[in-house]
């Protein structure tokens, strides 16, 4: 590995991490002047890392898939159920086409420009691509041989047939052949390509065919493409009866009937391809006179972005691989040839299978809140009021987000005595019911307002259908801020009450989504309390407004102070470990990126400071190293539900400071992003995340260790423990009605 050769004011920081082309003037003169005025400026003072090289940072990317090998080993794991093994599959394939989509594009769109620049362990983005493929090419295989060596059979046991058309029997066959004719036949389109036909346009993630042709008469060769239709099952059902199915890859059923599409032509090959492009779209956006335009005009873009993955049958003919190489003006890098088929992203259709509950994990229904639970004689206390009892924390998927985020937004539309709500939107569903009682409310006369973040990624077009259609209804919608993104989760409700206005807020670590609520492991806060609301009405007068000298009672708020309050927090235990005191620092995020907090820690653990990090995807820091970090230990833990929230921990002299919100340490979310993370003060609510910690901290199944040299293990049951998996606990704990703390006083 390359060592760098810049004095540490000379480099600048790794051009590979998302919105971050980091220099010591990342901020261009224009951007800068917005947000000083916005009061979002901050000094980035890069000069301060010290540390620089392979020895101190593991690489971005090469962490991201060692994450993504460890929801392949969920997949290869007997311990699971079938169905839920082929879930984990689909959902590594869906990763790996997002990671070429946004990593794998970034980074090549820096080395085509001629970027040099090392990343902080000492990579170029030529270096970074070329270690990219060798681990790929190594999981391409792994998940490959589960599927078709390991899953397939098991399927076939358990009475679910993936078969070709050629293995059908005859009233199958007669099946296949009816579907073809009335469902799959009538919209697909043939497209030659010659003198008077150019080459098409391959849109991503699509599945093609490419099919070469001879005129008999001529014996001229041809070329055409046929695009498998997407609004199509990949798996068509051709035989159900009792336990027992079949299904048929349609692309199968199309390659048998292939010469419909030709008459008069000789098919003399037909082999599959799947093209996945760039995401990583340069954006000028401070330029921009209409941001909502600037998006808009970026989506269209994405859709004819350089290509950054070919997927090919390694069947084809050689002589058309390189036809399609040359014509898609890609290089021979950036070609996966596949035995069998590509896009197994597709599988997820099967792990959905209906009538196969004995394959899946037994179905979870989350209960509602204990601070919500009424007498079934009783009327349904107000949302408002049950807050004014006290804070209350709920987490989900254990607690319902129906029952509780939902029912206060609905409330607080249908209340008359709301006069004012505001919320920020990152990301939510297509026909999300939030949205619709803001709607709602608006037409009541109510003050409605919506920061949308509208360059959330891969969610550009739906959140900007959502602000046009809320914007339609009388809300008030902004679109951002030029240069950050507006990522923290907020809603306030401003209620008038006998003494008064009184706020009500929530704050949580994940976004208004209902479905993945469902999925996504998050924390929210539920208060009144005076000096958090007051903090949360600045950050919304902040985002729509200008508020140069904004200060925060309580709120730990980025781009402006998170970083500096985050580092004080730091700083603080290490002292108390210099003074032989006892020094703790828990943190759980999603990733964990930022070299400058690294630093930090590592400093810390050099002191005596003990510090435990639950990371479940990129870990760039290295634990474990005498001298370095030998205090400090990674865990990540991976499981039936993605684990999203974010939450701190400060021993702070016995204070035991708790924090949760929706950053993580990464440098987009301390320094480009608009964040909120909010204390936890009440004891009672401290010592509910204390107890989550612990049931993480003692997991022995789903728990890995991330050791010195990058690789992770599972951790080990200990001798005469029981099996503990978290995910499986908090549900038993939470079906039984119990509640480790009551609400808080």
């Amino acid at each position: 590995m390359k060592k760098s050769s810049l004095s540490p004011d000379e480099m600048t920081f790794d051009p590979s991490i998302e919105d971050a082309k980091i220099s010591k003037n990342m901020i261009n003169p224009k951007k800068n002047e917005i947000l000083k005025r916005k009061g979002l400026h901050k000094d980035l003072r890069f000069s301060d890392l010290k540390i620089f090289g392979e020895e101190y940072f593991f690489n971005y990317e090469l962490s991201w898939l060692k994450f993504n090998e460890r929801v392949l080993a969920e997949a290869q794991s007997e311990s699971n159920k079938l169905l839920e093994r082929i879930k984990f599959l689909a959902i590594v394939c869906s990763n790996l086409d997002e990671f070429f989509q946004k990593r794998v594009g970034g980074l090549k769109r820096q080395a085509l420009s001629g970027v040099k620049e090392l990343s902080v362990d000492g990579m170029t983005p030529s270096d970074q691509l070329s270690a990219v493929r060798k681990e790929v090419q190594q999981m391409i295989e792994s998940y490959r041989s589960c599927f078709f060596d390991d899953l397939l059979p098991k399927l076939a046991k358990k009475g679910i047939h993936i078969k070709s058309y050629k293995d059908l029997d005859e009233y199958q066959q007669g099946v296949c052949d009816r579907y073809f004719q009335k469902q799959v036949y009538p919209i697909i389109t043939p497209l030659a390509v010659d003198e008077s036909h150019p080459f098409p346009f391959i849109s991503n993630k699509s599945l093609s065919f490419a099919i070469e042709l001879q005129n008999p008469r001529t014996r001229e060769k041809l070329f055409a493409r046929l695009k498998i239709p997407a609004n199509r099952d990949r798996f068509v059902q051709v035989h159900r009866k009792g336990n027992q199915v079949t299904l048929v890859p349609i692309e199968d059923i199309i390659r048998e009937k292939m010469s419909v599409f030709f008459p008069g032509m000789k098919v003399l090959s037909a082999h599959m391809f799947r093209v996945t492009r760039n995401a990583s779209v340069d954006r000028h956006e401070e330029e921009a006179e209409d941001l909502l335009e600037t998006i808009e005009d970026e989506l269209r873009e994405r859709k004819f972005a350089e290509i950054v993955r070919l997927e090919i049958d390694a069947k084809m003919p050689r002589h058309l691989k390189k036809y399609i190489i040359s014509h898609l003006n890609i290089d021979w890098h950036d070609v996966y040839e596949m035995q069998g088929t590509i896009g197994l992203v597709d599988v997820m259709e099967i792990a959905r299978l209906a009538g196969f509950n004995r394959l899946k994990e037994r179905p979870w229904n989350p209960v509602l809140h204990p601070a919500l639970r009424h007498n079934p004689e009783d009327e349904i206390p107000s949302f408002f009021e049950v807050i004014r009892r006290g804070d209350f924390m709920v987490h989900h998927p254990y607690h319902s987000f129906e029952l509780s985020t939902q029912r206060f937004v609905e409330e607080a539309a249908q209340d008359p005595k709301v006069l004012a709500i505001k919320q920020t939107l990152y990301r939510t569903s297509k026909d999300s019911p939030l949205m619709h009682s803001l709607m709602q409310a608006a037409e009541e006369g109510k003050q409605v307002a919506v920061l949308v973040e509208i360059k959330a990624r891969f969610d550009e077009e739906r959140n900007i259908n959502w602000a046009q259609k809320l914007e339609n209804y009388g809300v008030h919608v902004a679109y951002g801020i030029p240069g950050l993104k507006i990522h923290t989760k907020m809603t306030m409700v401003v209620r008038e009450e006998e003494d008064g206005l009184r706020t009500y807020c929530h704050i949580g670590t994940g976004n208004y989504h209902p479905d993945t609520a469902q999925l996504y492991e998050d924390l929210a806060l539920f208060t009144c309390d005076e000096g958090i609301t007051s903090d949360v009405t600045d950050i919304f007068n902040l985002l729509t407004g200008y508020a140069p000298d904004q200060t925060f009672e309580k709120l730990l708020v980025a781009p402006k102070h998170l970083r500096r309050q985050m580092n004080e927090l730091i700083e603080f235990e290490i002292n108390e470990a210099k003074n032989d005191r006892p020094a703790r620092i828990i943190a759980k995020m999603n990733s964990l990126e930022d070299p400058l907090t690294i630093q930090k820690l590592y400093e810390a653990s050099k002191v005596g400071v003990k510090i435990d990090l639950i990371v479940r995807g990129v870990c760039r820091l290295i634990p474990g190293v005498e001298g370095m970090s030998e205090n400090i230990r990674v865990h990540s833990i991976i499981g039936r539900y993605l684990e999203h929230s974010r939450v701190y921990y400060f021993n702070h002299k016995g204070e035991h400071k708790y924090f949760i919100g929706s950053a993580d340490w990464m440098h987009r979310n301390l320094d480009a992003r608009v964040e909120a993370i909010t204390p936890i003060e009440n004891e009672k609510l401290k010592k509910y995340l204390q107890f989550v910690l612990n049931i993480y901290f003692n997991d022995n199944k789903q728990r890995w260790l991330l050791q010195p040299d990058g690789t992770y293990e599972r951790a080990q049951k200990e001798k005469g423990s029981s099996k503990l998996s978290a995910h499986d606990y908090l549900m038993q704990h939470m079906s039984e009605g119990k509640e480790p703390v009551p609400q808080a006083e």
